[in-house]
């Protein structure tokens, strides 16, 4: 493991006057996550933000709204992430559920389109006679400045909803819905692409419901929320209290047996009982096999899992995404152990690495550098990107960042200082795309050190890990491990607890090839625990001799119909001699 620094999130003083009706334990970790009141744990629909804040949601739902009206064809444009095809699914379904009839989705090819709204996708429609009377982007569309004009140019409608950083300049779109877009209200900030399109439906039902042209029965819009929760996780957006709202809403529909084929059917193909599930769930179960379509084929795969009304054609098409994301992570090892060979090959340790890292190899596959990205990030602690080829000129590049440095505003800043360099790039504040020329990799390489340089400081650099502290030995039990497990939803900015503490290591042992099995026995004393830590490789330190300081997260762990209590290591590093 990467040593690193374990540093303890700041306890609040004193005891909180609210959450009188929790276990201790619980309080702390709220108070330790800025909770300052019962309110900011109160998850029921009658919490969220109202709609009627976001700019431009008026004019949303009348387009809408005359749309369902004058039978119009509508045509939904989505994104090749989780969080589109979620956004596109929650589209497609709600504006049915509210009375269009005429509804089709399209989304980019990573491969041939490039991301979002491009006057190519409007030309290939228009030659295809397949332009729409009202176009809607969901999780894209806040910088589609010349998509929206070549749209627009050919008598089509667009409605832009979005939750991306906006540019300069915003697209002349008839309508926009974008919680970050300038003179915007709305609170929370932090909406995916999915909950932004959920409010959009939500304020047209409202709408719909007052001109008395709502359907009979009246849609329940809360069965979207798997869809919605599934989104908002996948695309690790911070869980403020609207969207810990919106996870925990949909997770109970999931576990009651309630969600989409799709989603119970990805869940199944993973193992995973779905009365179960957790956000974790969502993040790194769920959302992976969803987002390999995307990554390697087409997300219309995914989209399509997501629609899926029939059990058995929702488990076909999860088996199929399930085979993607196998595929994934062969190619994505490949890359990573390339990656590996090309740091050691510059002979730089660490502190002499560039302080922001750019890669770049003929073979590495498009669809997973953002993945690769993100794991040589974690190896060597640098804002990092990987980039592929795009065509014979150009290079596509998926970046990561690191705590300090908000990595589109720091794209900004050197498109600001090297006019040119950059083609095109968006995102948010840990991850970003770009585009460049091929011929000027180099240049770049220095650009983006250069500018990383002036904006991150030496201590920025270096690897951090940050827990709740230790757990009192009363604490360390199989209850405690069930009691976090359900107290979340835990997320971005709401992060699962994580614990430290100091342990004799009783015996260890490497399984699988790369994780290694433990007893470990708290030097304050009580029976041993088992742990485990995955992925540490086979060649490991003897602890047995040293002891560890351990980080870790209480688990429920059942083999054999027996549940017990195992600690799920992040990091451990030997005890001091």
């Amino acid at each position: 493991m990467t040593p690193k620094k374990i540093l303890r999130r700041p306890q609040p003083d004193g005891v909180p006057a609210w959450g009188q009706h929790l276990p201790p334990l619980l309080r702390r970790l709220y108070a330790a996550r800025g909770v300052r009141s019962d309110a900011e744990l109160a998850y029921t629909l009658k919490h969220l933000a109202s709609p009627l804040d976001m700019r431009g949601i008026d004019r949303a739902v009348a387009l809408l709204a005359e749309a369902i009206e004058q039978r119009q064809r509508v045509l939904v444009l989505g994104d090749f992430d989780a969080d589109g095809a979620t956004s596109t699914a929650v589209a497609l379904l709600g504006l049915s559920m509210l009375g269009l009839q005429d509804i089709d989705f399209r989304v980019p090819s990573r491969f041939s389109d490039g991301y979002g709204l491009t006057p190519g996708i409007v030309e290939r429609l228009h030659s295809e006679g397949a332009l729409p009377d009202l176009l809607v982007t969901v999780d894209n569309g806040i910088s589609a400045i010349e998509g929206v004009r070549a749209a627009r140019a050919l008598g089509v409608r667009v409605l832009v909803t979005d939750h991306h950083l906006a540019g300069e300049s915003l697209p002349e779109a008839d309508a926009i819905v974008n919680p970050n877009q300038p003179g915007c209200p709305f609170l929370s900030k932090h909406a995916a692409g999915v909950g932004v399109m959920f409010y959009v439906l939500t304020a047209l039902r409202r709408h719909l419901r007052e001109t008395g042209r709502l359907p009979a029965p009246e849609p329940n819009l809360g069965s979207l929320l798997d869809l919605v929760a599934l989104g908002t996780v996948a695309d690790v957006v911070p869980l403020d209290h609207n969207n810990r709202i919106f996870v925990e809403q949909g997770l109970r529909r999931i576990r009651q047996g309630l969600a989409r084929p799709g989603i119970l059917a990805l869940l199944d193909v993973a193992g995973r009982d779905h009365r179960q599930v957790s956000a974790t769930d969502l993040g790194f179960v769920v959302g992976p096999r969803l987002n390999a379509a995307g990554r390697l084929d087409d997300m219309s795969i995914g989209i399509a899992c997501l629609l899926a009304d029939d059990p058995e054609e929702a488990r076909r098409l999860a088996r199929e995404l399930d085979a993607f994301n196998r595929e994934r992570r062969t190619i994505e090892q490949e890359m990573k152990s390339q990656a590996q060979e090309l740091l050691a090959s510059m002979s730089l340790d660490v502190s002499g690495l560039p302080w922001g890292l750019a890669l770049f190899d003929p073979d590495w596959h498009q669809g997973v550098i953002g993945i690769l990205a993100a794991r040589i990030r974690e190896q060597t602690h640098r804002p990092t990107i990987a980039f592929a080829p795009d065509d014979g000129q150009h290079l596509k590049g998926s970046a990561r960042s690191i705590p300090g440095l908000h990595i589109r505003d720091a794209l900004a800043t050197l498109d600001a200082r090297h006019p040119g360099l950059l083609k095109k790039y968006g995102g948010h504040a840990m991850a970003a795309g770009m585009t460049i020329a091929r011929s000027d990799f180099d240049a770049f390489c220095a650009a983006f050190d250069a500018t990383v340089r002036q904006l991150l400081t030496p201590a920025d650099l270096e690897a951090a890990i940050v827990t709740d502290g230790p757990l009192e030995p009363a604490e360390l039990c199989l209850e405690t491990a069930h009691l976090l497990k359900h107290a979340g939803p835990w997320g971005q900015h709401f992060p699962e607890p994580l614990f430290d503490g100091e342990f004799r290591v009783v015996s260890q042992r490497v399984v699988g090839g790369h994780h290694l099995k433990l007893v470990l026995q708290p030097l304050a004393g009580r029976e041993p625990v088992d742990a485990i830590a995955f992925n540490t490789g086979p060649e490991v330190p003897d602890f047995t001799r040293t002891g560890a300081r351990v980080v870790y997260k209480p688990d429920a762990n059942t083999f054999r119909g027996r549940t017990s209590l195992q600690l799920l290591v992040d990091y451990l590093e030997p005890l001091a001699g």
